[in-house]
């Protein structure tokens, strides 16, 4: 465990192995960095695997401001230069993956790879922003127990959530979101939530891509992740059984199957 100040926030942030490349993780909105766990476990044999929490999740620093995408990419941006990393093989999930490619379109030379997992290159839909500022005002006003069901429900996928053998992963993960602070949890949704679209830049983005999407992911569905694999040139598209928005957390060998055969792919590994 170690802590980075970088472009005026503490960034929290855990590593792990000892090789020459750099793997470096970025959750997803109400998520933290223990998310990839069951990848980084495995990964780390062959790579150094360094996975921060976001300005206002985790154990970072409750920013009061600076909640903008482009900020976001500003942030990790300063953790690889501080860290002395050069270039890295970025992972993102969901809003990791909404920085991963703002990050290959603004600064392509920091990145040897990057891997999109659960996420999306367009707007919020419209339907979907209506439903999630309603979710965000309950929170704020109310309180988590009106609307943690439905969170739950949209980060995981019935498979995961109903199974008897994973039910303290569940609680865990439920404790998670419960536990995340208002003053990050407010603007940080309402940050992605009014994010632009970048689908059209995709085609200029030129390093080893992999999308990895759940095949019951709510919030990003299929459809997206596709848009995204069809606008990347020569991306990898895998998608993954029985799984949600969180396909990293409940489907985890599947997920590090995939990430493995990428890498070996394009002779990483």
């Amino acid at each position: 465990m170690a802590k980075a100040r970088v472009n005026n926030i503490e960034l929290h942030y855990d590593e792990f192995g000892k090789g020459k490349e750099v793997i470096l993780f970025s959750h997803g909105y109400l998520m933290n960095n223990t998310m990839f766990k069951g990848q980084i476990d495995k990964l780390k044999a062959n790579f150094r695997c360094i996975a921060f929490d976001h300005r206002g999740h985790g154990q970072s620093e409750i920013a009061t401001n600076g909640y903008t995408l482009d900020n976001l990419v500003t942030d990790v941006i300063c953790l690889i230069e501080e860290l002395k990393l050069d270039s890295v093989h970025f992972v993102g999930m969901s809003t990791g993956g909404f920085v991963g490619m703002r990050l290959a379109i603004r600064k392509p030379e920091l990145l040897k790879s990057l891997i999109l997992m659960d996420t999306s290159a367009e707007e919020e839909d419209k339907n979907s922003k209506k439903k999630n500022y309603l979710l965000l005002w309950i929170v704020k006003n109310i309180g988590w127990y009106p609307v943690i069901g439905k969170a739950m429900s949209m980060l995981f996928h019935k498979s995961f959530l109903l199974d008897k053998s994973r039910q303290m992963e569940v609680k865990k993960w439920r404790k998670i979101l419960m536990s995340q602070d208002k003053r990050g949890l407010i603007p940080f949704g309402k940050m992605i939530f009014e994010r632009d679209s970048v689908l059209g830049k995709l085609v200029d983005v030129n390093i080893p891509t992999a999308v990895i999407v759940g095949e019951q992911d709510v919030p990003t569905p299929t459809e997206s992740s596709k848009k995204i694999a069809d606008r990347i040139p020569n991306a990898d598209y895998y998608s993954i059984p029985n799984a949600g928005h969180s396909a990293a957390v409940e489907k985890p060998e599947e997920v590090y199957k995939a990430m493995r055969e990428f890498y070996t792919k394009n002779g990483m590994v």
